[in-house]
């Protein structure tokens, strides 16, 4: 099977990529409606997808649908969150088969595909599709037009899911702060909880209007700061009054951004209930934030001199 792969990017301030979503960093394990402590598993070998629709749902968010081959077997992981790495090809090049890891692997480092992180916004088992929802930076880079112009039949391999978060039920309030790249991944949380749930919500975001993206229930309970020229989530979240009782947090944004919620948060919620993630890093895109992330990790456990 031939299946040609397309180039996408992940956001960074700069504007040079175009497209928000998804996590990046390591998180505590959440609960399952049940009480059970889901876990993150091993990485599976990538499936392709087809594209079915692609649709508008927010401003500036497009929504493309994928089911196809690749749905029958997909595993689902239970998390809110859940993020599928897509795998786009360098312009030109085609592999024979996209889902032989060993075999790209061995290509020049040219020639290998490049990994972008999206959340899955939802998944129909009976219909058997998922959606993805893209938040577009900008027009200019080819994220923006492919997802502007994803047409169905199109093909697209993706790895996954990953994840780690889902909204305890046992939990007393639920905290989110966030900004547009982690919009999804809010959604499809505020989706699990019921409508009696104790929220707390600050979103952060380029384009104030897309905070109707959250849906209606619960659009009192959060804060929308316009970030271009509005504090810092930080800032504003120092400032609010949290409820008493046990909260679970859920803090996706920029990593330094959440470098600096973590000192504030971590002595109100126990590492368990809060969950923290850099989603993106100022000034880089994905390949550029993925080689600081290794660097530091790098760093962290070289040995001492």
């Amino acid at each position: 099977m031939t299946v040609p792969v397309v180039k996408v990017g992940h956001h960074q301030l700069s504007g040079t990529l175009d497209t928000w979503s998804c996590p990046m960093a390591d998180r505590p394990p959440a609960h399952d409606p049940g009480g059970l402590v889901l876990r993150r598993r091993t990485p599976r070998p990538p499936l392709v997808f087809e594209v079915l629709r692609r649709e508008t749902v927010g401003d500036g968010i497009i929504r493309v649908v994928i089911g196809g081959p690749g749905f029958d077997r997909f595993q689902d992981n239970g998390f809110t969150d859940r993020y599928v790495k897509l795998q786009f090809a360098p312009e030109g090049i085609i592999y024979d088969d996209p889902t032989d890891v060993e075999t790209i692997a061995g290509r020049p480092p040219a020639e290998r595909p490049r990994m972008r992180t999206y959340t899955i916004r939802w998944i129909d088992d009976a219909a058997k599709e998922l959606a993805i929802d893209f938040v577009l930076h900008g027009d200019a880079g080819i994220a923006a037009r492919w997802a502007r112009h994803a047409a169905p039949g199109e093909q697209v391999v993706a790895g996954g899911p990953g994840g780690a978060y889902r909204p305890d039920p046992a939990a007393d309030w639920h905290l989110f702060v966030a900004d547009d790249a982690a919009l999804p991944a809010v959604a499809a949380a505020l989706d699990d909880l019921p409508d009696d749930a104790a929220v707390v919500g600050v979103v952060a975001l380029d384009v104030p209007g897309r905070a109707a993206y959250l849906g209606e229930r619960f659009a009192d309970r959060f804060q929308v700061i316009d970030r271009v020229t509005g504090p810092s989530l930080t800032a504003a979240v120092e400032g609010l009054e949290l409820p008493g009782g046990e909260g679970h947090a859920f803090v996706h944004t920029e990593l330094g951004e959440v470098r600096s919620l973590r000192t504030l948060l971590r002595g109100r919620f126990s590492p368990e209930r809060l969950s923290l993630s850099g989603y993106w890093r100022e000034g880089k895109d994905e390949d550029g934030f993925q080689a600081e992330k290794r660097a530091e990790a790098e760093a962290a456990t070289a040995p001492a001199r």
